[in-house]
């Protein structure tokens, strides 16, 4: 059954190494709108808008956990600093109140009562050796790309909490505007207040994406949320802390791999990656399936939709593992310009 936010499923792409029978050509674009027992051949309306925001290259917003911590409480405290800049900003919480200064994230611990699901945590670990500590808080952050209205975002992350995680998790966000790419901070804790815990796995971020994708869009900002490699990107994500070090051109992993690289091109003899081969094959695949949905989308009328679809699939850039990225940019760029990017 395919996975639904607010009873609406999620527009996704599937396709399976072989050739069936049907004008599918034995990939299968999962829909809610079967006409049949085993019927692979049209499209709900969601879905067909989804398609449309794809091919157009709409904005893809990026929800992402921040993966260091969320287990210590000392911690957690510096992350509420962080993201308040050190009581610089507005920290607004799940009641809607906004807080500001110094000792507001020392205030929030206690209000959370983060001590005692601290206390708890390590009892049990004492009960059960070599068990990680569990999360005390989910750190997140809601971004979109440079150009989008930062007040925009902001609301469109309120509203997402609200309907989320009003009367279950406490939770507070603080905006950063002072980058680019406008982006939300959010913190929430772990624990709910009717004492379930809250787990934040793959699905769950898709959805998450799906849904803050929605609420951009009813603020009127075009928004979008599709897997990578549905849009045919092969490179792979820097971690965060990665990402950061390489805005501030500061990244000494950027430059060790950038360096290694430059080492063997003047050697002549750029060392291929042994994933080079599935990101070939996962590309054709995903093209095919593409391609599909474009016979589908003229099955149902769509003529127009369905030719964008196919030069879509056809102009997918060439996959490129992370060195063979490095090795094209550095034709053109100097060391620092490649690792601030």
């Amino acid at each position: 059954m395919p996975s639904r936010v607010h009873n609406e499923p999620l527009f996704e792409l599937f396709s399976y190494a072989r050739r069936g029978p049907g004008r599918a050509r034995g990939f299968r674009l999962k829909t809610d709108c079967p006409s049949g027992p085993g019927r692979r051949d049209n499209l709900s309306s969601t879905g067909i808008q989804q398609i449309a925001r794809t091919v157009g290259r709409t904005p893809e917003v990026m929800v992402k956990v921040l993966p260091k911590g969320a287990s210590d409480l000392k911690a957690v405290r510096k992350h509420l600093d962080y993201i308040g800049r050190k009581g610089e900003l507005d920290l607004e919480t799940d009641d809607g109140e906004k807080l500001r200064g110094a000792q507001v994230g020392k205030d929030l611990l206690e209000d959370w009562d983060l001590e005692l699901d601290e206390r708890r945590n390590k009892s049990d670990l004492v009960a059960t050796p070599g068990k990680q500590p569990p999360r005390l808080v989910h750190k997140m952050m809601f971004s979109m790309p440079a150009g989008t209205p930062p007040d925009k975002v902001l609301a469109a992350v309120r509203n997402f909490c609200r309907e989320e995680f009003a009367l279950k998790h406490r939770y507070v966000m603080a905006l950063h505007s002072d980058e680019p790419h406008p982006h939300v901070h959010v913190v929430i804790k772990a624990m709910s207040e009717q004492g379930q815990r809250l787990h934040v796995r793959k699905a769950t971020l898709r959805e998450w994406r799906a849904e803050f994708a929605r609420h951009l869009r009813a603020l009127g900002v075009p928004a979008n949320a599709t897997q990578r490699y549905v849009r045919g990107e092969t490179r792979p994500r820097k971690s965060d802390g990665i990402y950061r070090a390489s805005q501030r051109g500061q990244s000494t992993h950027m430059r060790e791999r950038a360096e290694a690289v430059a080492r063997e091109l003047g050697k002549g003899d750029l060392r291929v990656e042994p994933g080079k081969a599935s990101m070939i094959k996962t590309q054709n695949e995903v093209r095919r399936a593409w391609l599909a949905a474009s016979d589908i989308l003229i099955g149902e009328g769509y003529t127009e939709l369905a030719e964008r679809v196919r030069r879509f699939a056809e102009h997918m850039p060439p996959p490129q593992t992370e060195r063979e990225w490095i090795a094209a940019s550095l034709r053109g760029a100097s060391m620092e310009q490649l690792i601030a990017r």
